[in-house]
């Protein structure tokens, strides 16, 4: 059985990585690392199929040193111990170094094993993770190791790679490979930053081809059918669930409803309607709030009918309640008063509820000032009488500050009003 095409072409040199320019530069840290033969423990932090793999053979290659792979879903102690049981041997002369994929798979256990080997130079740790690994690596490892972000590949750089895909799979079928204008550049859009999945692409799209007279011939139409969902980089439990739900927020926030329709198309297409339902509830009370109040029993409504009704027709009261949202006022004044309220109990400022505002019934023997002394506001004129409400401790504490839109700027005109012409 054949390898994939992207093992196949799989680059043998820094300079043939395509993309992390920020890594891989000639000017930049990582690369005069490599260059310079002395390579630290290091974790490469990225979603998959853009070279972590790679780049940790190529540095191996670079550096004589014997290359061991194991990987954090399958891979057990014992595998780990296998591994240090090569050093000093003719195994590997010059040291080992150790590539271990998905090291967010790896327990605590698993991982303190390493250290003793990491620690000593006799085990070079190059990690791969596709999590933030400040959330999933113990802090044991990440004090001893450099974390390198790679970055999904720019479409320019993919379509370098697709073009030398189609280049190779022509020399290795020995006939012509003829492709239609437009369709590297489809393969190189849809991938999502993904060379591996380039490559995946553009092999179906070589098999899959029209035969003409001994040749091949990639269509547009080809390159597009065989690539229409590939775009879609989506993991309900990895970072790119949290950053498609995060720019979709902050599109309805910043009232750009083209941006945020582009979100909700990315995650109606993955199917997470709770996901969007729950965005779209607390930025209709974070973001707009008391600028338009009524909004939130409307996208409350909408949100009820796109869960009653399930996709495909979700979509139709979704896409309204967005675009609500990102045409409303906006307003957080709510949001940073209960902040700032909440911070305060956290910070122990919390005081005696003051006696009128008490749940008493009776006065103990004791209290020479018997009685509650609340004054009921519904008595007074305007339905307002001034007390004190807050813990003396903090009568002066002012957590809500009125918004810059109509609706709050009425509200602070009326009852600056009242409350003048009352005191």
């Amino acid at each position: 059985m054949a390898a994939p095409l992207a093992d196949r072409l799989r680059p043998q040199s820094l300079d043939d990585i395509v993309g992390q320019h920020h890594l891989l530069d000639p000017d930049k840290a990582l690369r005069r690392i490599i260059d310079s033969g002395v390579i630290p423990n290091m974790i490469f932090y990225g979603p998959s199929g853009i070279g972590k793999t790679t780049l940790a053979s190529i540095i191996a290659k670079k550096t004589n040193r014997s290359l061991y792979k194991l990987n954090g879903t399958t891979a057990s102690t014992a595998d780990i111990r296998s591994v240090v049981d090569q050093l000093d041997t003719f195994a590997a002369p010059n040291g080992i170094l150790l590539y271990l994929d998905e090291i967010q798979y790896f327990n605590k256990k698993q991982q303190q094993t390493l250290l003793e080997f990491i620690e000593n130079g006799q085990i070079t740790l190059i990690a791969s993770t596709t999590e933030n690994p400040y959330f999933y690596i113990y802090n044991a490892i990440l004090s001893r190791a450099t974390v390198f972000e790679f970055k999904p590949v720019e479409k320019e750089d993919v379509l370098l790679a697709v073009q030398r895909a189609f280049r190779f799979m022509e020399q290795e079928q020995n006939r012509k490979i003829q492709v239609e204008d437009g369709a590297a550049e489809v393969i190189a859009s849809a991938c999502s930053g993904d060379v591996r999945k380039a490559m995946n692409a553009v092999e179906l799209c070589v098999l899959s081809g029209d035969e003409k007279d001994g040749s091949c011939f990639v269509t547009l139409e080809k390159a597009k059918e065989l690539t229409q969902r590939s775009a879609l980089r989506y993991d309900r439990a990895g970072d790119e669930h949290y950053d498609i739900l995060s720019a979709f927020q902050k599109s309805m926030r910043g009232s750009d409803p083209d941006a945020a329709l582009h979100y909700l198309a990315r995650l109606i297409v993955a199917g997470d309607l709770p996901s969007i339902c729950r965005r779209l509830m607390v930025c209709a009370c974070e973001d707009v709030g008391l600028a338009y109040p009524q909004i939130i029993p409307i996208v409350k409504a909408a949100v009820d009918a796109a869960m009653q009704v399930g996709f495909p027709e979700a979509r139709i009261p979704l896409a309204d309640a967005v675009v609500l949202v990102c045409n409303a006022p906006k307003s957080n004044s709510a949001y940073c008063a209960i902040n700032a309220a909440i911070a305060d109990i956290q910070k122990g400022r919390i005081g005696n509820i003051p006696r009128q505002l008490q749940n008493k019934h009776y006065d103990g023997e004791d209290n020479p000032n018997k009685g509650q002394f609340y004054k009921y506001p519904h008595d007074y004129p305007d339905k307002w009488v001034e007390q004190q409400y807050l813990p003396y401790e903090l009568k002066d504490v002012r957590y809500y500050k009125y918004g810059q839109n109509k609706t709050e700027q009425a509200y602070q005109a009326y009852w600056s009003r009242i409350k003048g012409e009352n005191k």
